[in-house]
């Protein structure tokens, strides 16, 4: 992965995912979650196997998800698109 951004998916409000594609170019996507092994290119709108990464491959095991806990609304899943 190019940059190692780290962005939510683009049910989340803000769509960080998309919109970082957009903004930088790079268009393929990684699961950051435990056990997701799937890639996604954003031009050819197509999922895909790709090669294993350096680590870190998921998020921390404790860190609460949605997370950081503490700093996610009591109501996130209704401000989901």
């Amino acid at each position: 992965m190019p940059c190692g951004h780290i962005g939510c998916c683009d049910t989340s409000p803000s769509q960080h995912a998309n919109r970082h594609a957009n903004d930088t170019g790079h268009t393929v996507t990684h699961s950051f979650e435990r056990g997701d092994e799937w890639f996604w290119d954003d031009v050819t709108e197509l999922a895909f196997d790709g090669p294993p990464l350096a680590s870190p491959e998921h998020h921390l095991l404790d860190q609460a998800v949605p997370g950081p806990a503490g700093r996610v609304p009591r109501d996130w899943q209704k401000r989901l698109h």
